[in-house]
Parts: structure tokens; sequence; C-alpha cells
């Protein structure tokens, strides 16, 4: 079993609520409070293991904005847990989640080092590092109905960009998707193997240029001046 996400990054609309939902849910969860550094203040910042990132493709009036949601990829092949030197990371042989042992971590930062999407968090407050843990005391959560037992950030998406299920399970839904859509990894000439996959964003219409800008909101009032003038 690899347990893992499946973002669609043509109908994310870069909300950040899953990163808000990760926050609250795991501030509660499994690896304790996620301190902020100055929350209130005029560049707060803090550990959050979900967060999004936004760039623009193409060029006007093709272009395109992406939101990028990044949180730890669980790799097959995780070199963060293979530079740790107490053995505090780890992946789990029965779903293939990568974790962090608290009372294991001495916070020396190797991992993040090691780990190329900045997936990894240090608490400064606690000296450990921590990251996205797929919510796996929720996930397993036996007490909670059978639909509410996935990711808080999957749960929460207003667009339902977010999937979550077994990606090794051919016939899953995320695997369908990813069949269907073209799913991608991200950078995975590195060989890391990101169990997380994005759904490509469809490219928009080619429009003519001329199309466009009759179009525009200025344009069509320049041809509403235009034609009150002429009568």
């Amino acid at each position: 079993m690899q347990l893992g996400l499946v973002i669609d990054l043509d109908t994310c609309v870069g909300c950040h609520a899953c990163a808000l939902a990760c926050k609250q849910w795991n501030t509660s969860g499994a690896t304790g409070p996620l301190t902020d550094d100055a929350p209130y203040g005029a560049d707060p910042s803090g550990v959050w293991f979900n967060r999004v990132r936004h760039y623009e493709l193409d060029r006007f009036p093709h272009n395109k904005t992406i939101n990028l949601p990044m949180s730890c990829m669980h790799c097959e092949q995780p070199d963060c847990v293979q530079v740790c030197p107490t053995g505090a990371s780890y992946k789990r042989a029965e779903d293939g989640i990568v974790l962090v042992d608290q009372d294991k971590c001495m916070g020396c930062n190797y991992c993040a080092w090691a780990c190329p999407y900045g997936a990894r968090e240090l608490d400064r407050v606690d000296g450990v590092m921590k990251k996205c843990t797929l919510c796996i005391d929720r996930i397993y959560d036996a007490a909670l109905p059978e639909l509410d037992r996935q990711p808080a950030c999957v749960i929460t998406c207003p667009a339902h960009a977010r999937h979550y299920g077994d990606l090794s399970e051919p016939d899953s839904l995320v695997s369908r998707l990813v069949r269907e859509r073209a799913g991608q990894k991200l950078m995975p000439e590195l060989g890391y193997q990101p169990s997380n996959t994005y759904l490509p964003p469809r490219l928009a219409p080619v429009i003519p240029i001329d199309d466009v800008r009759a179009h525009t909101p200025i344009q069509q009032v320049s041809d509403w001046t235009n034609r009150a003038i002429a009568r």
C-alpha cells in the first residue's frame, strides 16, 4: 500500500483552505502544537505542513495562473529518511507514510536539507522537525465516520481539487485519475519517486488577439462611447 494525494492543478483556485485546515487539525494532532512566530505582527510566520505556491503559465492572452500546493510527497525512496542520524525519520512499511518520531529527533536539519520539496519544518520552540503526516491520526480513527477518514486538506478543499487514496491499487480513484489525466510527479528526475501526483492544467484555448481586445472591458466601453457619439 502507498497512500498519497492527487492534486488537480486545473481545479485548484489557490484559496489556501487546505493549508489552514492542515494547520488547524495538526495543531492538536499527533505532532503536537504547530507553533507560530509573531502571528499578528507585520511579518507572521510559523510551522506549516502545506504551502501553496502561485505561478503564471504562458503569456497573455493565453496565460493561466497555476496554484501549486506542496507538502510532503511521501516518497518511495525518501532521502530525508536515509540521512537522519538518529532514525527519527522513517517510512512505514504498511502504508508508505513518511513520519518523524518526535522523541528521537534532535533538530539537526539534515532531513530538511535532503528534501528537495521544502516539505519539512523545524519547530524552533520544540526543537524538532515536523512535517505532513497525511493526517494519520484521522485516517485510522475508527470513531470517525468512514467518509471523514481522510486528510483534513482533502475534506476541506472547496473546489474538490484534492484526492486521497492508495496509489498502489490500480482500481482506486486516485490511480484512475492519474491514468486518465496523465498525472505527473514533481521532479521525478531526482529518483525519490514521490507518491503525491499532480494532474496537469488544461491549456487555455487559443484566442485571436483581436477577439481578446474586443471583449476587454476597456474596449467595450470605447465601443459604446463611439456608438453614442455617432447617434
